[in-house]
């Protein structure tokens, strides 16, 4: 019997593909920044990528780090060469990254940033008491390189491709002991929209992706950052704490060509919390 409705054809050739031998990222090469260990968001998000097909490059922060994440490295089947440090405060590192992309695969599909720091202090105290210092590294390392990393990969993203960040509610809204995170965020998020805006034409996606509260190394910083996932699975519509495969999942859809025409969206993966936090 011949398939004459186009809708129908369209989801059983998706169920074909996620559920199939190949995936709907077969053939894409993703790069993944920021995985610290196998708790990592990141992690997550690696993970699906090489599920539905795609090749992961991935970097470590510094050779204190990387014995927690070699064996994640190895799990994920990223070549050798495309296994490399990357703290974003060295100058000349991630242009590293990017050369050994271009020189191994010469092109990029997915890139995904998954970086944030505030020193301690400036963190753990009022927005209002902040100091310049901090202020300017919290926002370098959290928000500019990611335009760093989106001007890097553009030239490798010959057929387009998909650029993610990692942000969080307290972007929008004053949530109780994000403190300077919230800023910067917010601008992260702005800066993701004007990326959307400027390489849209081509074929570029930019979505920061703004996750219920996980824990990972970096949101242990927070202070008293256990409240927080109470209330979170207390508030949330679904009732649910997020985990990191289920923003892997849904990061993964977005960077596959069901999802070509969604770009500078803030994507939230928090069991619908955003709506009534």
């Amino acid at each position: 019997m011949t398939d004459t409705n186009p809708t129908e054809a369209f989801f059983r050739d998706l169920e074909t593909k996620v559920k199939g031998p190949t995936g709907a990222l077969e053939g894409k090469k993703a790069l993944v920044i920021g995985i610290a260990n196998d708790q990592s968001i990141a992690y997550g998000c690696a993970l699906a990528f090489r599920a539905l097909g795609a090749s992961v490059a991935m970097t470590y922060l510094n050779e204190k780090s990387k014995p927690y994440t070699q064996a994640l490295a190895n799990h994920l089947a990223v070549d050798p060469a495309l296994y490399l440090p990357c703290d974003v405060r060295i100058p000349g590192q991630l242009e590293a990254v990017f050369a050994a992309l271009e020189k191994n695969w010469g092109q990029l599909d997915i890139a995904l940033h998954s970086i944030a720091f505030a020193p301690r202090d400036d963190l753990h105290g009022r927005v209002t008491d902040c100091s310049r210092d901090g202020f300017l590294m919290a926002m370098d390392v959290s928000c500019h390189s990611f335009i760093r990393m989106a001007k890097l990969a553009e030239p490798l993203m010959k057929e387009g491709g998909s650029l993610f960040t990692m942000s969080y509610y307290g972007a929008e809204k004053v949530v109780d002991r994000y403190n300077l995170m919230g800023p910067v965020k917010a601008a992260l998020e702005a800066a993701a929209r004007y990326l959307a805006a400027e390489l849209g034409a081509k074929g570029i996606r930019v979505h920061p992706i703004s996750p219920g509260p996980i824990r990972t190394r970096a949101a242990t910083g927070i202070d008293r950052f256990d409240e927080l996932m109470e209330i979170a699975a207390t508030r949330a519509p679904s009732r649910m704490l997020v985990s990191i495969e289920d923003v892997g999942m849904a990061t993964a859809f977005l960077a596959s060509d069901y999802a070509k025409l969604i770009t500078g969206e803030t994507i939230h993966i928090d069991g619908g919390y955003h709506v009534v936090g």
